[in-house]
């Protein structure tokens, strides 16, 4: 008797490769394999320019427009890499430098810019349509620390109920608020009203 139980469905039933010893295909890409459309590096670098002249700089190189052919020999002799930074001009400009030094520099330019960027802070100051003189300058000499420790105010008037119909006047504090911190910090737009909020930014001076 035939042994009973379902029949194999071809011959390579085994997919896992079980005790066969047949290494597992590799996942992704294949090796040496590159996506189409997609450059290995950054920039066109070396013999991938494909100009055929080019204005060339560098640290220790003589400024100035030179055949591909020259620029590369230049770069070679220098033991560094040529490197289109920018391709969108005639002739397009390429630097002499090292590429992995070259690109080590932008990363760490955008981390700084983007350090830079995510440390500014945004402070609020809250007014009323009728505050007086006294609370003025009470958040007036508190809008002058924020500024001057390099952080945004975002000033506004909040008007409750019917005194929206004060819009004019909390758009003459606002006015008046920015104008005596002009020494400190600079606003960023005129007085808008966002709902029953009129806002403005003021942005701390450069130094």
């Amino acid at each position: 008797m035939k042994p009973s139980g379902p029949k194999p469905s071809g011959p390579n039933t085994n997919t896992n490769n079980a005790g066969t010893g047949a290494p597992r295909p590799p996942r992704g890409l294949k090796a040496g394999f590159k996506r189409p459309g997609v450059k290995e590096n950054a920039h066109n670098i070396n013999t991938d320019i494909r100009a055929r002249e080019v204005r060339v700089v560098g640290e220790g190189i003589e400024p100035g427009v030179y055949p591909i052919d020259k620029a590369l020999e230049m770069a070679a002799k220098a033991g560094l890499d040529l490197v289109e930074i920018a391709p969108n001009v005639d002739p397009p400009v390429c630097k002499v430098v090292d590429y992995g030094k070259f690109l080590y520099e932008q990363k760490k330019k955008a981390k700084e810019v983007k350090a830079k960027a995510s440390k500014v802070v945004v402070k609020d100051i809250r007014f009323g349509p009728h505050t007086d003189d006294h609370d003025f300058n009470f958040k007036k000499n508190h809008a002058i620390k924020f500024l001057q420790d390099g952080c945004k105010v975002k000033a506004f008037v909040f008007f409750r109920g019917r005194e929206i119909v004060f819009k004019e006047q909390g758009e003459i504090l606002l006015l008046r608020f920015a104008n005596e911190l002009e020494e400190y910090g600079k606003a960023e737009q005129l007085p808008m009203l966002e709902g029953k909020k009129m806002l403005m930014v003021i942005a701390p001076k450069k130094k």
